[in-house]
């Protein structure tokens, strides 16, 4: 199952106090102060990963925190800061700050974020020593690590989005144009997470189960409609066998339009799928009736190796143009 939300609370490590003595030894009974430093606590950075493709590690462990930082000592001894810690999350991940809604998009492997700042560890009673207070009884407190209450959601990158309404041979496209193995069956809902495969150096993205009404929650799409926003070109499956070809691929249409009308300025390809199952004068009358679209309109079949070569080698130019 695609864990692809998950609220997170992140803590950093408070830092440590500082020390409040005096140097005691066989040559000095009342020596002078001699409390060090305390330790900065660890903060909390957060950084891409192209080793992960989903939020399931948070799936049980809802809360993350970094150590504090130790105690300042006697002798002047400082305490150790304590160590950072990252969280690797996938590439795609959008960070919401809850408290101040800040958004952070992660989107390379190289930058890190601080997320949460350790505290700052607190100075010993020797810091405070002055020429009118030459024993300062009193050390510094280390002050507390930032606390942040996440929400991460994770929107796939993927080149091309493959997308359609269920049974529109969404998923052995997938499986001929990839080395990807999806789920394939003759019923609704057969994919029921985005499956993912590479096209030469480019990622594809089969988006799993748009019906009409998506955008208001109905099926299984308005899950998955946030992974079709960074594609830089979609591919429209239309089933050959479909009824009303246009009514199919305007309802499609207007579910991006309700959920978010910049989908509807995605460069696209309109793919009728399945033609080895009509008539070669009903497939004439759906290409000329999608072709009104004013978008490319190619015909594809699992069982004709030229309708495939033809798909592919449009696909690389596009995307080659689109790069």
């Amino acid at each position: 199952m695609l864990i692809d939300n998950i609220n997170l609370l992140v803590r950093a490590g408070n830092g440590g106090n500082g020390a409040a003595t005096f140097l005691r030894n066989a040559q000095k009974f009342k020596g002078g102060p001699d409390g060090g430093n305390g330790g900065n606590g660890g903060s909390i950075y957060i950084q891409g990963s192209s080793n992960l493709n989903d939020l399931s590690q948070f799936q049980h462990q809802k809360k993350i925190t970094a150590e504090n930082g130790i105690p300042g000592k006697h002798k002047n001894l400082y305490g150790k800061n304590a160590p950072d810690k990252t969280i690797f999350v996938p590439l795609g991940t959008r960070i919401t700050d809850l408290k101040n809604n800040i958004v952070y998009e992660i989107t390379n492997t190289s930058d890190s974020i601080l997320i949460a700042k350790g505290g700052k560890g607190g100075r010993g009673n020797n810091q405070f020593k002055t020429s009118t207070n030459q024993s300062p009884k009193f050390a510094e407190q280390g002050t507390a690590g930032e606390k942040k209450e996440l929400f991460l959601e994770l929107r796939i990158i993927a080149q091309v989005g493959l997308i359609g309404f269920p049974n529109s041979g969404k998923s052995s496209l997938l499986a001929i144009l990839t080395n990807a193995t999806p789920k394939i069956g003759n019923y609704p809902f057969t994919t029921l997470e985005p499956n993912i495969g590479m096209f030469g150096n480019y990622t594809i993205a089969d988006i799993p189960g748009l019906i009409e009404g998506a955008s208001r929650g109905k099926g299984l799409g308005i899950g998955f409609l946030k992974h079709i926003e960074k594609t830089k070109i979609l591919i429209h499956c239309v089933d050959a066998t479909s009824e009303n070809p246009k009514k199919t691929y305007q309802a499609l249409r207007n579910e991006f339009k309700q959920f978010n009308p910049l989908l509807l300025n995605k460069p696209e390809i309109i793919l009728i799928t399945k033609i080895d199952l009509i008539s070669e004068k009903k497939l004439k009358e759906m290409v000329s009736i999608l072709k009104k679209t004013k978008k490319a309109v190619l015909t594809y079949s699992l069982y004709d190796p030229e309708s495939i070569n033809v798909l592919k080698e449009i696909l690389m130019s596009e995307l080659i143009i689109l790069h």
